[in-house]
């Protein structure tokens, strides 16, 4: 079959087959649904609540110029903990190369972060969000300073899909996720499964800043939702009074 004729699918299978691509598979470390699809990318064309939030990107940015003009409220997004032994991770804990600011943090708002985004908090609401706290919804901005480098790494829960709303996209960035690399184009959304291993760099000499948020997987029906946050609810409860 010759390859312009061959579908997106087969030629992903040819080229495992070649060994020109590896077989990934969602390795979260900490929960693991069944029998959910193992797909690395999600297209925006899936959703029809993808359009509305485009649509306020520049809003969206010039909130964020406003943020950008101190930085003093972004924070390493890594940060070791006081009294625990650290634990580094490639060279970024505490170090503000990958930096973040959070509207929706450990499952409550940042209020005077949301008093200074009103139009982007009021545009990811209406999205279905990812509801397992303390976990998840997670809601920031995250900036990755030029030459920098996210190492591949895998998320916590397949339950969620993970949104980038790209605003501030310097030449020579990119994006893998699994065996797929993608460039982020300000104001198109990229939605992904983060318990497959992922990495991105920024090999500009100026910032990259995109928002990040997650959501439920359309696969999973209310009650499995409902079922989530119940398990999780149940493994806080224990944790907070083990018997």
């Amino acid at each position: 079959m010759p390859q312009g004729t061959r579908s997106p699918r087969f030629q992903e299978a040819i080229d495992i087959l070649s060994g020109g691509k590896r077989i990934f598979h969602q390795q979260p470390s900490v929960f693991y649904f069944p029998q959910l699809p193992q797909r690395q990318y999600y297209e925006r064309e899936e959703f029809d609540w993808i359009p509305a939030l485009e649509a306020q990107t520049d809003a969206i940015r010039g909130e964020l110029d406003g943020l950008l003009e101190t930085r003093e409220a972004f924070r390493p997004y890594l940060v070791n903990p006081a009294g625990r032994p650290r634990v580094e991770f490639h060279g970024l804990n505490d170090n503000p190369d990958w930096s973040t600011l959070y509207l929706w943090e450990n499952g409550e708002p940042v209020s005077e972060h949301i008093a200074r985004c009103p139009t982007t908090f009021d545009a990811i609401r209406h999205t279905p969000l990812c509801d397992i706290a303390p976990r998840a919804p997670t809601i920031m901005f995250s900036l990755l300073r030029g030459g920098a480098r996210i190492p591949a790494h895998t998320g916590m829960i397949n339950a969620r899909l993970i949104c980038h709303l790209p605003l501030i996209v310097p030449p020579g960035c990119g994006f893998r996720v699994g065996n797929e690399v993608r460039e982020w184009e300000v104001g198109k959304l990229v939605i992904f499964d983060d318990t497959i291993e992922h990495e991105a760099w920024n090999d500009s000499d100026e910032d990259r800043v995109v928002l990040i948020f997650d959501v439920w997987r359309p696969e999973l029906s209310e009650a499995d939702r409902v079922a989530v946050q119940t398990v999780f609810a149940g493994i806080d409860a224990y944790a907070a009074n083990p018997a």
